[in-house]
Formats: structure tokens, sequence, C-alpha cells
């Protein structure tokens, strides 16, 4: 199991995000799976249960509470997550699992089995869970990350821009998939992710943004306001 880290959200103007991508762009390191333009796409289908707990407990402001889901990057097979991002307060964890196109194909469709031919105990558990819970795909998010890290404490600044969903879809690896906006034009999800603290490095960069409002957005929710 990973170790618990800070999370920080911030829900910025377009002005903001460019002023502080620039910044970022001249003092940090780019993030490994950036493209040429620095950004890539990411995919994510989440799963909930018929009684819809994973949007009631962020709505309901519960302390802590599971968002399960499937990702890929670039809309490619080769690298495909099956994560558990548990939240607690302001802190956050998450269990990821690689997984084939099969077993991807299978979750889809209800099929869990494939999990318990694994031999991770992570594999397993989330078998469990997703048979006890009876979790189904209920919507798709994509939007475009810039991500920026820094080795100590092992800082992660990520600016998502575009954020859409498309609602009820499964068509996790379909290009021409119709998605929707999920955020107001021009305005974009920024989170810092870190360990322990903030190095006095990175908060003197994000000095502007972190003396604004914090927000408690989640890219899910805003994602199922379409129902």
């Amino acid at each position: 199991m990973k170790p618990y880290r800070h999370e920080l959200k911030y829900y910025i103007s377009q002005i903001e995000y460019e002023l502080l991508s620039r910044k970022l762009s001249l003092t940090m390191n780019r993030d490994k799976f950036a493209l040429k333009d620095g950004k890539y796409f990411i995919r994510s289908l989440y799963f909930d249960n018929l009684d819809n707990d994973a949007i009631s407990e962020k709505l309901d402001g519960e302390d802590k509470r599971d968002k399960y889901r499937l990702r890929i990057y670039n809309l490619k097979d080769d690298v495909i997550k099956l994560e558990q991002k548990h939240k607690q307060g302001s802190f956050i964890q998450k269990n990821s699992l690689s997984i084939t196109r099969a077993e991807c194909d299978a979750l889809i469709e209800g099929d869990y089995t494939p999990l318990l031919r694994r031999n991770e105990q992570l594999a397993k558990q989330f078998y469990a869970i997703f048979r006890l819970q009876n979790l189904k795909p209920c919507v798709i998010v994509d939007y475009w990350r810039e991500a920026y890290v820094f080795p100590v404490e092992d800082v992660r600044i990520t600016f998502d821009l575009d954020v859409r969903t498309a609602y009820r879809a499964t068509g996790i690896f379909d290009p021409e998939l119709p998605t929707y906006p999920a955020t107001e034009q021009g305005y974009t999800v920024l989170e810092i992710k870190f360990n322990r603290y903030l190095p006095g490095y990175i908060r003197a960069l994000i000095q502007p943004i972190e003396n604004a409002q914090r927000s408690a957005i989640s890219k899910y929710c805003l994602s199922r306001k379409y129902e």
C-alpha cells in the first residue's frame, strides 16, 4: 500500500494558469509522460454502485471516501491502470494495478474474475471490493494534463485542462467518443501533491495561487453533473 500524501486543489483562471505554467516550465522538470507540447491526454472510466455511493459521499462531505477507476493515456492500451483513490481529509492514498486490455474489457463488461487469476494481493482486494459493492462503470472523464515534478518530498504539480465527460459511455478506447465540457470555459484544475511538507522553493513559486481560495473540486463530480 502506498503512503498517504497531501493534496491541494485550486480552480484557476486562464491568466493564472498561463502565468504559473510559464514559471514552472522554467524552474521544474516535466513529467516523464509529457509529449512534445508538454502535455498528455488522460481518460478515466469511473465505477460506482447502484446507490451511487461514490458521488453521494463526496457531495455529503464525507471525510473518508474511495473512488475506483480505469485509466489510460493518449488513448492507447499499452498502459492501463486499475486504481483506487482513497481520500481522508486533505490526504490521499492511491493504489494502482497495471492490467491488460483483455482484463480491462472484462471489468467494463462486469466480469471481475480475471483479477482472481492475478498473483498480486491488490488484485484480489480489487476483486472483493468490485464483487461486494457490485461496481459498474458510470462516467468517462477526459482532460489534457500538464505536469511538473520536484524530487524533494516527491512534489507533483498538475494542470488539468479542457475537462470533458462522456456520461454513461464505456468505450474508453474510442477516439470518436462524443464528450461535453465539465468545467467552465477558461478555467483549469490545479492540483499540488506532496509527502510530508511543501518545500519552501515550491511554496515561493506558487505563492500567488496558494494565497487564493482552495477548492474541493472533483473532476469526477463535475463530470456527473449531466445526470
